[in-house]
């Protein structure tokens, strides 16, 4: 498993959840990984799993909703491993609630964290991405759910990101810049508490995925982001990819 050797990923969000199941596929195909977020300790513990597993990670302390943190963060990176090849927009605080509820602020960061700061990491790493270089923005099938309800704003800042992840495809193409979406459904901690949360409303939407079951953060959606970022999926841009076990219709 060494389709990603000598490449550098950036991973945002990468303590815990989607963001470390990704971490560790990218590792366990040789990537070096730069493991991004706000917590110290989050980010020091899915390092050192990679290290266990044999594989090279490094932290970096950076809060994608401050534009200085993403600028200082890049430059970091790219002088710590010599360069960057895969960027993985995953980080994402998650405005939830109905249109009378969210409050300007929760939405505000929802945009922050999400299609502002994805913009702002896929510009900072253009330069290094160049040649032979794959984005990978995280988004959510809350756009097609059979109730919207509770999810407008969520869907909002999700298909935001979908259109840059798409623009960018389509203007970065030339550069050898392969730019992607993938909309997962995981067992993450943020998909653990909606289920404590609202487990009536889960054991629904659990019936409605044909596969039976939430998918694993490594194995169902880290390995499938190996797939995309490296040269077997070369072909593959401007997509968005569905790791939900065939739940959403996109149409």
């Amino acid at each position: 498993m060494t389709r990603l050797k000598g490449k550098v990923a950036l991973i945002t969000g990468a303590g815990q959840g989607v963001g470390q199941g990704i971490a560790y596929a990218l590792a366990a195909e040789g990537a070096r990984i730069a493991v991004v977020g706000r917590t110290a300790g989050k980010l020091d513990e899915t390092c050192a799993e990679i290290r266990r597993r044999g594989g090279e990670a490094q932290p970096f302390v950076a809060d994608v909703m401050v534009k200085d943190d993403i600028e200082r963060c890049v430059a970091q990176v790219a002088e710590h491993f010599g360069g960057i090849n895969v960027l993985v927009n995953n980080a994402q605080v998650v405005p939830l609630g109905r249109l009378l509820d969210v409050t300007d602020e929760a939405f505000m960061q929802g945009i922050d964290s999400g299609p502002l700061a994805t913009m702002r990491l896929m510009r900072a790493c253009y330069p290094h991405l160049r040649g032979d270089g794959a984005v990978v923005n995280c988004v959510s099938s809350a756009a097609v759910r059979w109730d919207a309800s509770g999810y407008g704003h969520y869907a909002a800042v999700k298909e935001a990101i979908r259109s840059l992840t798409r623009a960018a495809a389509c203007e970065w193409g030339v550069d050898g810049i392969r730019v992607n979406a993938i909309a997962p459904h995981a067992m993450s901690p943020g998909m653990a508490g909606w289920v404590a949360e609202r487990p009536d409303e889960a054991a629904a939407f659990f019936k409605t995925i044909p596969l039976q079951r939430v998918g694993d953060c490594e194995k169902d959606i880290g390995r499938a982001v190996a797939m995309i970022v490296s040269a077997d999926a070369g072909y593959l841009t401007g997509a968005t990819i569905p790791l939900d076990g065939g739940q959403a219709y996109w149409g």
